[in-house]
């Protein structure tokens, strides 16, 4: 009974299509027509199928490419979406840039087919199907993954400086058109991202966060763009996406303090942050505390400090709360010996403490002045300057003055050391005008700290006066012993027991 029924079901012909031969041979002939008079539409007849090895065999069902040679002018708007993958398809292919002289036909060719491609997509005129998809992403990955040559700067700290010249990339005329073909494709707006995200997939993520590390400024400002819109289109790899980055900075923070790209990573983040929901998340909250706060440890902070001040803020715009927790991570890493980053750590910490509650202020304000008194004490004249400007912010004093009971001790013994002993005479001319405002703000509080003050110098002069004379006694005493308590009595020489 089944012979019977699968007898007659239609068996599938063993027979190869003859058009593949055809077509193959056309190919090979360079699609040049046998007969000098055949139309142009006779000529872009011939097609011939793409390979297994370039798709999967279920995407490129049916699909046909043309050759890629032939102008999207040249076809007719069916075959343009074929033409558009084969393409893609040719531009899959290399070209070394190192030799200015080799293969400068293929890069020729190559540059102006990329050309053709960015044209046909900026028209409007390009159907991300998932075969064009699939090519897109191939292309973009043999053309833009690659390992760069290590670093050779003179210095250790990893970045460019503002002192150095940045490095170009002698492929940029190839990579930059790739690059906005890929910007291009991720903002294209009628992009089905549930195909998308197949080939956009986690690898394809960490390949491009790789390329942040390039020396090269133009390229990482494209990278820039390409993930902010990678990250608002492809919701499901948001998540990944900022763990990804967090690892990067610990990598940056905790083992190389190389890297080149912190700066555009920070700027990415800066829009990131502005978007999260209230309340904040857990994982949020670790980020700042373990990636963006520890980022003001290394020495190369100066060349993305910007951008880590604009997250710390927005952090604190979204949970005024988190202000204690920042700025017990500025104290934690609060250079000692490095006073061009001691000026941008007080610069970031007045921003701070402008969003700084009453509340959270008076868990933070003695470690905080402590450490601002000694800012007033610097010897170099930028520091001490900017520790007294903060004097000059209106919502800073009225945090001082609802607390002066507690701050003017912390901060008047600095104040006096600096009329006495500091040498900048913009130092001492701000100091006065610090005192000034102390007395306006509590004149009874002022020479309290005055009395105290001279108590405590008064006592430890006594206390140093008896030191010196305890010192003196004990020279004395010691010049009294006999020398020959110290005198080491000569060691009269072994006999040997055995004869010679």
């Amino acid at each position: 009974m089944l012979k019977q029924i699968l007898s007659k079901l239609p068996r599938k012909s063993p027979k190869s299509d003859p058009l593949d031969s055809a077509e193959t041979n056309s190919c090979s002939n360079g699609v040049q027509s046998t007969n000098g008079g055949n139309s142009l539409s006779s000529r872009l007849s011939v097609v011939k199928r793409v390979s297994s090895a370039v798709f999967p065999a279920s995407i490129m069902a049916g699909v046909e490419a043309v050759e890629p040679h032939l102008s999207f002018k040249d076809v007719t708007n069916p075959q343009k979406q074929n033409l558009f993958v084969s393409k893609l398809n040719l531009c899959c292919e290399v070209s070394d840039f190192s030799d200015p002289d080799k293969n400068t036909a293929g890069q020729d060719l190559k540059r102006q087919t990329l050309i053709e491609l960015a044209d046909f997509v900026s028209s409007g005129s390009a159907k991300f199907t998932e075969p064009a998809i699939a090519a897109m992403c191939k292309m973009c990955s043999v053309n833009l993954f690659r390992v760069f040559p290590p670093k050779c700067r003179s210095n250790g700290t990893g970045g460019e400086t503002e002192d150095e010249e940045p490095m170009f990339d002698p492929a940029w005329s190839h990579l930059q058109i790739v690059y906005d073909l890929l910007v291009r494709f991720v903002s294209y707006s009628s992009l089905d991202v549930k195909v998308a995200k197949k080939y956009v997939d986690h690898l394809f993520i960490l390949r491009l966060l790789d390329l942040f590390d390039s020396e090269d400024p133009r390229e990482r400002d494209c990278l820039k763009t390409i993930l902010h819109r990678v990250y608002g289109k492809f919701m499901v790899h948001r998540q990944f996406v900022r763990q990804a980055v967090s690892n990067i900075i610990y990598r940056f923070v905790f083992e190389t303090e190389r890297h080149n790209g912190i700066a555009e990573l920070l700027e990415i983040f800066g829009s990131i942050i502005s978007g999260f929901a209230l309340p904040l998340k857990e994982e949020h909250r670790l980020f700042l505390c373990r990636a963006l706060i520890p980022l003001h440890k290394p020495k190369s902070v100066g060349i993305y400090h910007q951008q880590l001040t604009y997250c710390v803020v927005q952090f604190i715009d979204k949970d005024p709360k988190l202000a204690t927790t920042v700025i017990k991570g500025l104290l934690k890493y609060w250079p000692v010996t490095n006073s061009q980053k001691e000026l941008m750590f007080i610069s970031e910490l007045e921003e701070v403490l402008e969003m700084t509650s009453m509340a959270e202020f008076q868990k933070i304000m003695v470690p905080l002045f402590r450490r601002i008194g000694c800012c007033l004490n610097s010897s170099h004249y930028q520091v001490a300057e900017r520790a007294h400007l903060l004097w000059n912010n209106e919502h800073i004093l009225n945090l001082i003055t609802q607390n002066r009971q507690v701050i003017v001790p912390l901060v008047f013994s600095a104040l006096e050391r600096n009329t006495q002993n500091h040498w900048n005479q913009a130092v001492l001319n701000l100091t006065q005008n610090v005192r000034k405002m102390l007395c306006e703000m509590d004149e009874e509080l002022v020479l309290a700290c005055q009395r105290k003050l001279e108590e405590e110098n008064s006592t430890s002069s006594v206390a140093a006066e008896k030191r010196k004379l305890t010192w003196e006694r004990l020279e004395t005493a010691a010049g009294f012993q006999t020398s020959a308590a110290y005198v080491i009595a000569p060691v009269e020489p072994a006999t040997c027991s055995v004869a010679c």
